[in-house]
């Protein structure tokens, strides 16, 4: 085993590099569960927000039939989340490792929404 290998099944995370390659080609919608004062600080462009506060109500709001990437802003709430979902039934779902703030660490490109 490599030393860097997530400690979860690595079925329900993406790495962040494939997080945004994925989302900026299309190929997964991208899920910001971070509250609106951190959105304020800025989100990846495009990203669909839906702050975890609001999930309960909400969740029938993200697709099922493409894949979708939960972000937040270390994990901690996305990994929760992706359980949640997965347990009512999503299956093309998966959680970003090193969340927002490390996509801001690294300088990626983020909008005000």
């Amino acid at each position: 085993a490599s030393a860097q290998a997530p400690a979860v099944n690595s079925g329900d995370t993406a790495t962040l590099d494939e997080a945004r390659r994925l989302h900026e080609s299309g190929a997964a919608v991208l899920i910001d569960l971070r509250e609106p004062d951190e959105h304020a600080t800025g989100v990846a462009a495009g990203a669909r927000l839906l702050p975890l506060s609001q999930l309960g109500r909400r969740a029938g709001e993200i697709a099922r039939d493409r894949p979708v990437l939960l972000i937040c802003n270390t994990q901690n709430r996305s990994r929760r989340a992706h359980q949640a979902l997965k347990d009512a039934g999503w299956t093309n779902l998966r959680y970003v490792q090193g969340g927002m703030s490390e996509w801001a660490r690294r300088g990626w490109p983020m909008v005000k929404p």
